[in-house]
């Protein structure tokens, strides 16, 4: 037995499991280890699974191994990349889990502006390889995700409005497919899957390394301004009016909390991405608007902007989230924002407008899986708290935040943003191009093997 079999030391440890740790590069871990512990959680503490056992993958092969022992043993099999679902996703309880993190090779071309990157990269680490070179992609706005998951369901970045989602910028993705198999899918093979990954999840297989288009993007002019409560209203008001009129440059996100002396207090955040003396003029009716009580909009790097918003998500709270599409800002739903903002029964959560726009909006529908193309926002109420005996509170503002809510939101939403939730909303998220995802779905995984996500049941052949 080889070393690696050695992690596998309680008495009796099922023979399976010593087999697997014997085939495997990376590490097996089990119950009962300080490091299990560590690895099987994520960044919603909400989330208390317990796998049977973990991989610690070191590459491919043992990500093969892995999807067969997982399938030979009929045991639930869930994939961690970042781990940053709020789902909880990445953890099973009783099965497999695949834990990516250990995969984080990325090769930069700046030639030709492309990026091939393993999936267990976090954005801070891929932004930290591209930006050396002057050059980056459409990614999330908090640089502790990982890229995997947040460009499988689509991907509403800083770059959006001038670059299009993460998933447009995808050239080639390789996949272990349910059968253990390695494919690649890209404009010329595996067409089929290479339209379902752009949006569809992780209903497919394991991805384990994507391919990128990356843009010159080096210095932004960005920041954010936050505004008293007496002005909360004006600053949503000019929020949605300046984000509506804003060039594709220009990608802004808004934000409505509780002022720590009452009230709802509002932040605006832009990113400019075109040339420093054009965003001077662009951003300034932002500068000039009302009375700011903290914040600035300067030049900086935009690596510097994308980490600016990770000390507001620290490992070890809890979080609940609800979201949809919003279309527009009306004075009825600023009126429910602000009334929520105030009586939130944390000081970390907020609820989030960031905003789809430029060619990201433009893009047809059916052209990748990501079918919600328009100019508007990603509504997030966020949810989040320190005391784990403490949720019935902030679950129920939540709740009834949204319910106040719905009357102005769209019935479609980010995948990227859900829980758990039934097939009907999971169906919303996919929007029109559900049944043809099915069809994929059933192509490359029958059995629904990867059924550990917003999952896409597999269309049944007539």
């Amino acid at each position: 037995m080889s070393e690696r079999a050695d992690v596998l030391r309680e008495e009796g440890q099922d023979t399976a499991l010593r087999g697997l740790a014997d085939r495997m590069r990376g590490q097996l871990l089990v119950p009962g280890q300080d490091e299990y512990e560590l690895r099987r959680r994520v960044f919603n503490y909400m989330i208390d699974r317990r796998p049977a056992a973990i991989l610690r993958c070191a590459g491919v092969a043992d990500i093969r191994q892995g999807v067969l022992f997982a399938r030979a043993q009929q045991l639930p099999l869930s994939v961690r990349a970042g781990g940053h679902s709020v789902a909880g996703s990445a953890v099973c309880d009783g099965g497999l889990m695949l834990d990516l993190t250990p995969m984080k090779g990325i090769r930069i071309d700046p030639a030709r502006r492309i990026a091939q990157a393993q999936t267990g990269l976090l954005l801070r680490e891929f932004d930290h390889e591209t930006q050396a070179f002057g050059q980056a992609t459409t990614l999330g706005i908090v640089s502790v995700t990982g890229i995997a998951g947040l460009t499988l369901g689509g991907g509403i970045g800083w770059l959006n409005g001038k670059y299009g989602l993460a998933c447009d910028n995808v050239l080639e993705a390789d996949v272990v497919t349910a059968d253990g198999e390695m494919v690649t899918a890209n404009g010329e093979q595996n067409e089929d899957l290479y339209w379902a990954l752009r949006g569809g999840g992780g209903n497919f297989g394991v991805v384990t390394s994507l391919t990128y288009q990356l843009h010159p993007v080096s210095t932004v002019l960005a920041g954010g301004l936050s505004f008293p409560p007496d002005q909360a209203r004006e600053a949503l008001r000019f929020y949605h009016g300046f984000a509506s009129e804003a060039p594709d440059e220009v990608s802004m996100a808004g934000s409505v909390s509780r002022h720590p002396d009452g009230g709802a207090t509002v932040s605006i955040a832009v990113c400019y991405c075109g040339p420093l003396n054009e965003g001077d003029r662009v951003l300034k009716p932002l500068r000039d608007f009302g009375r700011p009580f903290a914040g600035a909009i300067e030049p900086m790097s935009y690596q510097a902007f994308q980490s600016g918003a990770d000390a507001s998500f620290p490992l070890g709270r809890q979080h609940y989230w609800k979201s949809s599409f919003l279309k527009d800002l009306t004075e009825d739903a600023i009126d429910v924002l602000l009334e929520f903002a105030a009586t939130c029964p944390s000081p970390h959560t907020g609820i989030g407008m960031q905003q789809m726009t430029g060619a990201a909006s433009r893009v047809d529908p059916q052209a990748t899986a990501f079918a919600h193309r328009d100019r508007q926002y990603d509504c997030l109420i966020l949810s989040q708290w320190e005391d784990p005996d403490d949720p019935d509170g902030n679950l129920d503002w939540t709740r009834r935040c949204f319910d106040a809510l719905r009357p102005h939101l769209k019935e479609a939403v980010y995948v990227n943003n859900l829980g758990d939730q039934d097939h009907d909303r999971i169906r919303e998220a996919y929007g029109t191009n559900y049944d043809r995802l099915a069809g994929v779905k059933a192509r490359y995984d029958p059995n629904n093997v990867f059924s550990l996500n917003h999952n896409i049941k597999p269309r049944t052949r007539v």
